[in-house]
């Protein structure tokens, strides 16, 4: 039965309105039929009744005179009458003396029940003689005598017609207004099925596309109740607007500040995985973002570092307090080899006052700052040595020149051959030890206005400084020097530049020796043929640099010396070639590269630095690049950013 109810409001009302047009329709047919059936069945008792009276008067004075035959054409003209079937008139015993029908005079044409009114009859009556079949008597009497009877069968077809009719009538009627009650009951559906579909369908459309709001606010076109359902759903949709457009802000805000803070930040689990993590943490695991989700702290950081990382988590989540400052170390299967520390801050991130949902974590990649620390602690090492390496060298100075006087003055006395030898021997040892004093001052006391500086003898001075390692290290110096090359600039950052670059090229031939290269030229810029400058180069046949190291060289920290490298030497002379605008371009090989360019040629690195004559002029930034193929060159200009 369910199945066969209209869904919609519209067949709702339609169904409704047209059973109960049906059901009045039914109810009044059938009254209307019966109430007109028992009209026309009276009316037609009482004709019956008054014919049979007027046929048995007639019928009395026919008897009377004897004049049969006079009724014959009576009763054909009462059987031609569309109401009466037939007539006929028998005597007192039911035997028929005239009837409309031919063949049937003097026979007993009556039934039971018709001779059963043959005994006391006074007047007309109609009765039923079989279901559906009524008759009219009416006794024949002269003087009061009883001579016979009239009997009258009607015909009741044309009282039939009529009642179909009327029922014909009836139905058309009743069609017409059940046809006009379903085109009302269609357009008050529609009236009121209206305003709800359009509802219906923004309501779809919100379901679909909760953003899509192109369609609101729904017109409205009438004034009832449908009217005053559209407009709250107006208000409806224009408040969840609202509250989408706030909150969808301070998710943009949330997000925003998630992804682009200069921390990482990562949310986990009850099983320590990762389910969220910003871009600039998956930057510092040098891990995908899409790496890190589901999976545990296990596959991301090493085992003392995971372990620890992992307690923390469990501990938020069974405590619901945070924990903070916590220290990690250890290296990143993406990075081996690389040790690293990180500060983590975890805390728990909860749905309700009470539920831990998750447990976020702000974690700050310390190792740069431990380097740092490490590096300063280095560095602060070295200036106090270097300050009391310039105090002793400026108190050993003293007596080395009262003894360089002592000394010349007994060469000045008459001495033996013996006695004259170890003199001299004296003096040259004195003088070697006042020339490390010189030029130990000299790294101490940088000098803070630029000069004209003898570059051949800058770099033998540094040279002369390293003679102990060249010597241990049997490395063989090979110079090239063109004659008074001066430059203007700072000596004491220059002697700085000078070492960094000679030291780092006798540690990379350590220990095994090799030559060491320095040249000294006039020549152009190698950007800009029409600039005029200096070029010193400082080569080596060491171990060469792998490409890898080669784009970091000059980053603050980085080293290849586990042990005894701070990573501040060449990061402090790229300092030092930007501040005399100067452009210093790297070759190396290493041993694999060599053999893969040909069998037997020579590994190293050369570093050549050029400065030019009048660093005043502008020149357009060059920009550091840093090739990994065999032979590369790796520039860094002095307008370079680093």
């Amino acid at each position: 039965m369910a199945v066969l109810r209209p869904r919609t409001i519209r067949g709702q009302l339609m169904a409704g309105l047209i059973f109960f047009e049906l059901l009045a329709l039914l109810v009044f047919g059938v009254l209307m039929v019966r109430e007109e059936r028992q009209i026309v069945q009276e009316r037609m008792d009482h004709r019956l009744e008054y014919q049979a009276s007027i046929l048995a008067v007639q019928a009395g004075t026919d008897f009377e005179a004897g004049h049969f035959d006079l009724l014959v054409p009576v009763l054909h003209a009462m059987q031609d009458a569309p109401s009466i079937r037939s007539v006929q008139i028998t005597n007192a015993f039911g035997v028929t003396l005239l009837s409309s029908e031919p063949g049937m005079e003097n026979k007993l044409n009556l039934t039971g029940q018709e001779m059963s009114y043959l005994r006391d009859l006074h007047g007309p009556v109609v009765f039923w003689s079989a279901p559906g079949t009524h008759e009219a008597v009416a006794p024949v009497r002269i003087h009061g005598e009883l001579k016979g009877f009239v009997w009258i069968y009607p015909d009741d077809a044309n009282d039939r017609v009529q009642l179909r009719s009327l029922m014909k009538v009836t139905l058309i009627s009743a069609l017409v207004g059940l046809l006009g009650c379903t085109i009302l009951a269609s357009v008050m559906a529609r009236t009121i099925a209206r305003p709800l579909g359009v509802l219906m369908k923004a309501t779809r459309q919100l379901i679909r596309d909760p953003e899509d709001i192109s369609s609101f606010p729904l017109p409205v076109t009438s004034a009832t109740e449908s009217a005053d359902l559209t407009v709250a759903f107006n208000l409806m949709v224009a408040s969840m607007q609202e509250q989408r457009a706030g909150l969808t802000e301070t998710l943009a805000l949330l997000d925003s500040m998630l992804a682009n803070a200069p921390t990482g930040f990562a949310f986990f689990d009850r099983k320590c995985r990762f389910v969220r993590v910003n871009q600039f943490l998956a930057r510092m695991n040098d891990v995908p973002v899409a790496r890190h989700l589901g999976r545990t702290v296990h596959e991301v950081f090493t085992r003392p570092a995971a372990l620890r990382l992992e307690r923390a988590i469990e501990e938020v989540f069974r405590t619901g307090e945070p924990v903070q400052d916590l220290e990690l170390n250890g290296e990143l299967p993406s990075q081996p080899g690389l040790t690293r520390n990180w500060l983590v801050n975890v805390y728990p991130v909860r749905t309700d006052a009470q539920t831990v949902r998750w447990v976020g974590a702000i974690i700050v990649d310390t190792t740069e700052r431990r380097r740092a620390e490490d590096a300063l602690r280095k560095t602060e090492k070295l200036a106090a040595a270097g300050r009391l390496a310039a105090s002793i060298a400026h108190e050993i100075n003293n007596p080395l020149e009262a003894v360089t006087n002592l000394l010349f003055l007994i060469r000045q006395s008459p001495l033996d051959a013996e006695t004259s030898r170890f003199a001299d021997l004296a003096q040259h040892e004195v003088a070697r030890v006042s020339e490390i004093t010189q030029q130990t001052l000299r790294f101490y006391r940088q000098s803070t206005l630029p000069t004209m500086a003898n570059l051949c003898e800058l770099l033998d001075s540094v040279l002369w400084l390293h003679q102990g390692r060249v010597n241990t290290l049997h490395v063989r110096v090979e110079r090239e020097y063109d004659k008074d090359v001066h430059l203007f600039c700072f000596a004491g950052e220059m002697r700085q530049l000078l070492a960094n670059l000679i030291g780092n090229a006798l540690d990379a031939m350590s220990p095994s020796g090799g030559t060491l290269r320095l040249r000294v030229r006039r020549t152009h810029s190698p950007k800009d043929g029409g600039l005029t400058g200096v070029r010193i180069s400082v080569g080596d046949t060491g171990c060469g640099i792998p490409p890898e190291a080669r784009r970091r060289i000059f980053e603050p920290f980085y080293t290849t010396k586990d042990v005894t490298g701070t990573g501040l030497g060449l990061w402090v002379s790229a300092e030092i070639i930007r501040k005399h605008q100067a452009i210093v371009t790297l070759r190396s090989r290493t041993r694999e590269q060599a053999d893969r360019i040909q069998p037997g040629i020579s590994q190293g690195t050369v570093f050549s630095v050029f400065f030019p004559s009048n660093p005043e002029e502008e020149r357009p930034d060059q920009e550091a690049e840093i090739s990994s193929e065999p032979g590369s060159v790796a520039e860094l200009s002095g307008n370079t950013p680093l």
